[in-house]
């Protein structure tokens, strides 16, 4: 996909979230974009279907967190279409991210946009999170796709290496979520999250577990 406008749009985007992205991350942002609009049609990979809004909400929108992505070993459960762990993995060719989805036909379109972009850095897993057993450990777990911060962290916490952390995508505060596993996990981090042309608010928060909490 070479539209000078999406590209425009891309850049200043991430720009205005101090994301600084090369030609070549803007090219496999943009062969992402275009796949998955086009699986969008049969696979239902999103409810948004206008190009310029998919760009936003989820291109921009798993961007907004890089600035605060610190781990080499990632993965993004119920990643669905990709989000953000595929738009992480463009930006962080050097990390490694594993992208697990019990929907079939989501990994189906994720192991053909691994193949396509050439990302050597992706691993693709079909899987329901609590069969998941990783050979290793990861050293962050982040997803957007969970309901509740309890329901993420009892789920994942086996994925996790010892002093690994939560990287938790939320909307608004989520006071009553904290308080929910205040006895477990320390918030080391929270950030506010802006993304251009998108209203409401959007947080991005960093758990750690205290002694004991991992399994």
């Amino acid at each position: 996909m070479t539209d000078p406008k999406l590209q425009q749009r891309l850049r200043d985007g991430a720009a205005a979230m101090g994301v600084a992205l090369t030609d070549t991350q803007v090219e496999q942002l943009l062969a992402y974009l275009s796949l998955f609009h086009k699986w969008n049609k049969t696979y239902n990979l999103s409810a948004i279907r206008d190009l310029d809004s998919q760009l936003d909400r989820h291109l921009l929108d798993s961007l907004s967190v890089v600035p605060y992505i610190d781990a080499d070993r990632i993965i993004d459960v119920g990643t669905g279409g990709g989000l953000p762990g595929m738009v992480l993995a463009i930006v962080f060719p050097q990390r490694h991210f594993t992208l697990l989805d019990s929907a079939g036909k989501k990994t189906r379109f994720l192991f053909q946009v691994k193949t396509q972009l050439g990302l050597d850095n992706v691993q693709v897993e079909n899987r329901r999170v609590e069969s998941f057993q990783p050979s290793q450990p990861f050293d962050a777990v982040i997803s957007r796709a969970f309901a509740s911060l309890e329901d993420m962290t009892n789920g994942c916490r086996h994925l996790l290496r010892e002093g690994g952390v939560f990287y938790a995508m939320k909307g608004i505060y989520p006071t009553d979520e904290l308080s929910a596993v205040a006895k477990h996990y320390n918030v080391s981090a929270s950030y506010p999250l802006q993304v251009p042309r998108e209203e409401g608010e959007r947080h991005l928060l960093v758990l750690e577990p205290l002694s004991g909490a991992v399994a």
